[in-house]
């Protein structure tokens, strides 16, 4: 398995690409916790603190997909870098105004979130032209990208706490969209950010949004999101009955371990067969994870359950990259990855607001119970939708051209053709 990931870091660019592009998003992986850490040091209120973590979150949401077809119609660095730069000016503001004025906060806050660049789905696009177009590397690339995203979420806070605690809040705010920025220069000054061209694409208000087949899968991810989103809020709850903040930590850290050992796993091999079929039987393995933690056993059996739950995320999420490689109209990969970014936050956005008077009503079995729930509807979506998922768009080995780097367009061609 190690074998395999190190084959494709070898390859020219990977690495720089995989480690900026993880650099260059730290500054949306940690702000919640950031801006709320930051709220309370000026004496704002959780709610003023919750509000502007939200507020961020939702600025993002919108931003990403408008971002990432500004990226296909004009490439990746007349984006991504300006982007990054608004973005961090954005969190500067914040850091120092402060929140004296909540008007402004708020406004510094949406800057931040409307601006992040989107890296995440820009990266996805490149791996193709990276890769020499092999089909079963840009799979592998997709898990390796979904198990990087389980450790960037995990070391994300750690870095937070520690920035705070050498220096200030504020301090922790500048210095990691200042990283945040330096991560995204790596990536745009790159080879095949530079040459990297988007394909020809047909003029529609829509967009990626005009396949069904994308549709389809944002919808069920958008389930995926709220049941992990209903998990972060059940944690809590649990753990408030059962040691405090180290047993939530250790759920958590569970989680990320369950998810990260799962996407290795399923990146060490090729799969055989239609993506979207083996999409269903993953989500539906999720779904069945979930059910044991109503069973709310002591610490160490609920540490253990909640690492199971994990297994299948990662390779639920490196599936779906691939489904929506196949789905995307031409001259829409990089927005309809950003799609999928989106459905997927403002999905765990509304789990964690369902869990909470989920907890309050029933306990928290019922904030476990969303979860639940959450995952059995991204599953039944996937069934209801079979038919817009069944006929692939085209195989998107050829995401993008990369002009004068090898492996690019021309090598690529005669695969995506077999592929149709």
């Amino acid at each position: 398995m190690a074998a395999g990931y190190a084959e494709l870091l070898r390859t020219r660019h990977a690495a720089r690409l995989l480690v900026g592009t993880l650099v260059g998003r730290l500054p949306n992986a940690t702000a919640p916790i950031a801006i709320v850490l930051f709220t309370r040091a000026e004496g704002g209120s959780y709610s003023l603190a919750g509000a502007l973590a939200a507020v961020y979150g939702l600025a993002n949401a919108v931003g990403q997909p408008l971002l990432g077809r500004a990226v296909d119609l004009f490439g990746q660095p007349r984006v991504q870098l300006p982007a990054a730069l608004l973005s961090a000016l954005g969190m500067l503001w914040l850091a120092l105004a402060g929140t004296g004025s909540v008007v402004a906060a708020y406004a510094a806050v949406v800057v931040g979130g409307l601006f992040t660049p989107p890296l995440e789905g820009g990266l996805r696009a490149l791996w193709p032209s990276v890769l020499g177009g092999r089909e079963e590397k840009v799979h592998a690339a997709y898990a390796m990208d979904a198990v990087a995203q389980e450790v960037m979420f995990t070391v994300g806070p750690l870095l937070v706490t520690l920035f705070v605690a050498v220096w200030s809040p504020a301090g922790a705010l500048l210095a990691l969209n200042a990283i945040g920025v330096l991560g995204a220069l790596s990536v745009v000054v790159s080879e095949p950010s530079r040459t990297w061209r988007s394909e020809p694409r047909e003029a529609h208000w829509l967009g990626a949004l005009r396949s069904r087949g994308l549709l389809a899968l944002l919808g069920a991810f958008f389930f995926v999101g709220m049941a992990l989103g209903s998990i972060t809020v059940a944690g809590v709850a649990y753990a408030d009955d059962n040691g405090g903040q180290a047993v939530y930590g250790w759920l958590m850290a569970a989680l990320g371990l369950g998810a990260l050992i799962g996407g290795v796993f399923y990146g060490a091999r090729q799969w055989a067969g239609a993506p979207e079929r083996r999409l269903r039987l993953l989500v539906a393995l999720l779904a069945v994870g979930y059910l044991p933690l109503l069973l709310i056993p002591g610490p160490v059996a609920m540490t253990a359950l909640a690492a199971l739950s994990g297994v299948f995320l990662a390779p639920s999420l490196a599936c779906a990259f691939i489904v929506v490689d196949r789905h995307a109209p031409a001259g829409t990969v990089t927005e309809a990855f950003s799609w999928l970014v989106t459905f997927f936050g403002v999905g765990a956005a509304i789990g964690t607001a369902a869990a909470g008077p989920a907890v309050e009503l029933g306990g928290t079995a019922w904030g476990f119970g969303v979860a639940c729930a959450a995952g059995g509807a991204a599953l039944l979506v996937l069934m209801v939708t079979q038919g817009a998922l069944s006929t692939a768009g085209h195989s998107r080995a050829v995401a993008g051209s990369a002009q004068g780097v090898p492996g690019g367009a021309d090598e690529v061609a005669p695969q995506a053709r077999s592929a149709q």
